[in-house]
């Protein structure tokens, strides 16, 4: 992943976004590009963490970022079990390996391919926060052990 400055285009605004991922580095630099762009964040490191992080949170979270693959608890879990109790959240998933895409489309939830660059990410977060939620509940259970063909 790079990480380039993004251009300072917007004003400081209320979106909060909450961003998960296992890597420390990758959450470092994704979290820094969202604050340079004005958007306010929270972060941790596992999907468990997260869960708590959402409930000691009274304010509106308005995006869940998350890695599809991580230890505990994956991404589309995560992203099923915050909308239980935060049903406007949008859901946008990121990963490194081949298991994105596919498994996003069940969900209805928007994918980025790592490594982006910072501005790419920003833009499609705008993208998802300017679209309605095509969230899909019956989404079927995420394995990271099955063969996706």
């Amino acid at each position: 992943m790079k990480s380039e400055p993004v251009p300072d285009i917007r004003p400081v605004t209320l979106e909060t976004i909450l961003v998960v991922d296992d890597n420390a580095m990758v959450l470092k630099v994704v979290v820094e590009a969202l604050r340079h762009a004005h958007f306010q964040v929270l972060s941790a490191d596992n999907g468990p963490d997260a869960i708590e992080l959402a409930k000691d949170t009274e304010g509106r979270i308005d995006l869940l970022l998350s890695d599809i693959d991580m230890p505990q608890m994956s991404g589309p879990d995560l992203g099923l079990m915050l909308k239980r109790t935060r049903p406007d959240l949008h859901v946008m998933l990121m990963s490194g390996g081949a298991t994105g895409n596919l498994l996003v489309l069940n969900y209805g939830w928007a994918f980025i391919q790592k490594p982006f660059v910072s501005a790419q990410l920003v833009q499609m977060i705008l993208e998802v926060l300017r679209s309605p939620d095509r969230s899909q509940p019956g989404g079927q259970k995420f394995d990271s052990r099955k063969d996706i063909r």
